[in-house]
């Protein structure tokens, strides 16, 4: 039997590679994207209440209660469900907002699917991922919980299994604007597409960090200084530089060297996302 109070884990992602393949009618970009999850990100608490209101009890500097994502995601599954029930929602952050790790995403997944448990509503996974991507899209990989090479806007997942790395996570003070990344006008736009799925590992490149770098000093600098220890890469479309190391210590060594010139973190890279694996034990 469900209990009426948990709390579930939201974690980050990374994108491994990022090509931009062009501009599509809607205004939005057609990428090729190769996601994977962090064991590190926000932890979110859920109390089921009688009434049907949906709370959202930690405040946001930049977003008000009604447009938070968490919010958004909660109100969409009440009213396609049908429930008659509500929650309230505390959240501990702490993955830094426009960071690229898709924190909003992963907590909008993360309620999404917290709702769908303690509601009882028993909807799948293609049901609660078709509802995620009205709200992001990147919110389906979430959902499904397993890395993936994501094609159109991200949201077309074919399941993968890249190595699972200890990762350096960097974290420049600084938030990056996706929608001012997506509009510069120097931004690569016609990447040649992937068609064989063994040449992604050899295509790790993320088409977003020219921009970023040369619009924001900080990340620049981030990707220089890890850049001495391995390769640096950009964790999406946010300020965040990540780099993959075979081992805890000498990713702890690294960010020994470096912790006094960037804040950061080590996590460690997962195929299956530790929303699921939680998950898993409750079931």
């Amino acid at each position: 039997m469900p209990a009426a109070r948990i709390t579930l884990p939201s974690p980050a992602k990374i994108n491994l590679m990022l090509h931009i393949l062009g501009r599509r009618e809607d205004g939005y970009h057609e990428l090729q994207t190769l996601f994977q999850f962090l064991d590190y990100g926000d932890e979110l608490t859920f109390a089921v209440r009688k009434d049907g209101i949906i709370r959202l009890h930690t405040k946001f500097k930049s977003v008000t209660h009604n447009s938070n994502l968490i919010v958004r995601a909660a109100k969409k599954i009440q009213e396609q469900s049908g429930c008659l029930l509500g929650i309230d929602i505390w959240v501990d952050k702490i993955l830094p907002i426009g960071g690229g790790m898709g924190g909003g995403s992963s907590n909008a997944a993360t309620t999404l699917l917290g709702l769908n448990y303690l509601w009882k509503l028993d909807w799948n996974y293609d049901c609660l991922a078709t509802l995620g991507l009205t709200l992001g899209a990147d919110v389906p990989v979430f959902v499904r919980g397993h890395a993936a090479f994501g094609d159109g806007v991200g949201e077309k997942l074919t399941p993968e299994y890249p190595e699972e790395l200890w990762y350096v996570v960097l974290i420049p003070q600084v938030s990056v604007s996706t929608v001012e990344v997506f509009s510069d006008p120097l931004l690569t736009r016609n990447s040649p597409p992937i068609k064989l799925h063994h040449l992604i590992k050899v295509n790790n490149r993320n088409d977003c960090l020219p921009v970023v770098a040369r619009r924001y000093p900080e990340v620049h600098d981030a990707l220089n200084l890890l850049g001495k220890f391995t390769e640096a890469k950009l964790t999406g479309t946010g300020s965040c530089v990540v780099g993959g190391f075979h081992s805890k210590a000498e990713a702890d060594k690294v960010l020994n060297c470096i912790i006094k010139t960037f804040a950061g973190f080590v996590a460690k890279g997962s195929n299956v996302s530790l929303l699921h694996r939680t998950l898993q034990h409750l079931l």
